[in-house]
């Protein structure tokens, strides 16, 4: 049975959900689902603006046929080949084979790396072409690594919908509502789109700086991204947030405090810690087991507060394995301007604190406190202090 939503006039959204997923991109745990949004322009001749992950095929397969009804679909508009935006794209061809693929060049190799027939069907673009179709004139722009090389987007001129491919995206299935102002978007979905969007796209922030400079010199009335909702009021909002993102910018001042913990004690020194904090009028805490919490979370946190504490036992004469993993990510993703505290702790041969600095100082922009707390094996009254100063130096860090 089909599901479609109309987004505009001649704009529908032909995509759907899957719930069964567990790991995006075989990685980031997705509890509550994702969506695969494609969309159909209908005109003098009909669009298909990108497909959707295999999985869902016959759902979309059924979408499209109830929207074009006995129409010709004429083009197909590839504005992402990654295979959970492109895993229909030989279904359609097979279904309509005089349909024409307009994609940015490198995306055609792409296509054809991934083994798609795509024969004499592509017309190649380039950064501002325009097409007319009918009543609608689409501009394309590219968009080189949000999150991969190929990627562009595409505005209609006519009707300022911008097709904005995996920006502006989010995880969660949409359960059948489409736009931004059908769901509490602040309070249900906003950690889940920093999460998308900071393990997904975060490594990229100058590229996204670039693009949200072409889209602020046009007239977007409506963004329809590839996963989430469609927004079509309020825009600015989610703009900000992406301006803020990919300038590392944090949306607080508050601390995150990441423990890594083998039996408790390190953990009891990141809860004397929480404490102090509160204690001295700081409330906005929020405190993660590194070893139990996906890593993927901990970077959309580390995303949102100004100031991580990391407080982690010595293992092996090195990190703690998971807060490694955590700080190797951090380095990956790119991360920048945050400013940390470290907590260490080891019966013997205490290294966790050297190292983890060591790590911190080659990442871009990062402060981190002189005071270091330095544990053997429990934290003692006479090392409460020390805690305490600890708190001192990220309150004053914060003014």
């Amino acid at each position: 049975m089909y599901c479609v939503r109309k987004v505009k006039d001649d704009l529908y959204w032909v995509g759907g959900n899957d719930r069964h997923i567990t790991l995006f991109e075989n990685i980031h745990p997705v509890p509550r689902g994702i969506s695969y949004n494609s969309y159909i322009l209908l005109d003098e001749k009909n669009i298909l603006l990108d497909t959707v992950d295999w999985s869902i095929a016959s759902q979309f397969i059924q979408n499209i046929e109830e929207v074009l009804k006995d129409k010709e679909l004429d083009y197909m508009i590839v504005n992402h080949v990654e295979p959970d935006h492109s895993g229909c794209i030989e279904e359609i061809i097979n279904r309509y084979p005089n349909i024409k693929i307009i994609c940015t060049q490198k995306a055609h190799m792409f296509m054809e790396q991934f083994g798609f027939c795509i024969n004499d069907k592509i017309i190649e673009v380039k950064d501002g072409d325009e097409m007319s179709f009918g009543k609608h004139k689409l501009r394309f722009l590219t968009a080189p690594m949000v999150h991969w090389p190929e990627a562009m987007v595409t505005y209609d001129t006519i009707n300022g919908v911008l097709f904005s491919a995996d920006a502006f995206g989010t995880f969660i299935s949409l359960d059948g509502k489409l736009f931004n102002d059908e769901i509490n978007f602040e309070k249900e979905w906003i950690d889940e789109a920093r999460r998308y969007y900071a393990n997904i796209v975060g490594k990229y922030g100058i590229n996204v700086q670039t693009l949200l400079k072409k889209v602020s010199n046009l007239d977007v009335k409506c963004i329809c991204p590839l996963h989430g909702p469609v927004w079509h009021n309020n825009l600015n909002y989610f703009i900000d947030k992406y301006d803020k993102w990919s300038k590392y910018e944090a949306e607080e001042k508050g601390v995150l405090i990441a423990y890594g913990t083998m039996y408790g004690n390190t953990e009891s020194a990141a809860n004397c810690l929480a404490t102090k904090l509160v204690e001295k009028g700081i409330n906005n805490i929020v405190m993660y087991d590194v070893s139990r919490t996906h890593v993927s979370y901990l970077i959309s946190e580390t995303f949102k507060y100004s100031h991580i504490v990391l407080a982690c036992a010595t293992y092996n004469l090195n990190i703690y394995p998971p807060m490694l993993n955590y700080l190797l990510d951090m380095k990956e993703l790119n991360l920048q301007k945050r400013t940390f505290g470290i907590i260490e702790n080891g019966t013997w041969a205490s290294k966790a604190g050297k190292l983890m600095r060591d790590l911190l100082n080659e990442m871009k922009d990062m402060v981190v406190l002189d005071e270091d707390v330095s544990l053997k094996t429990v934290l003692k009254q006479e090392e409460v202090n020390c805690i305490e100063k600890l708190a001192d130096s990220i309150i004053s860090s914060m003014n």
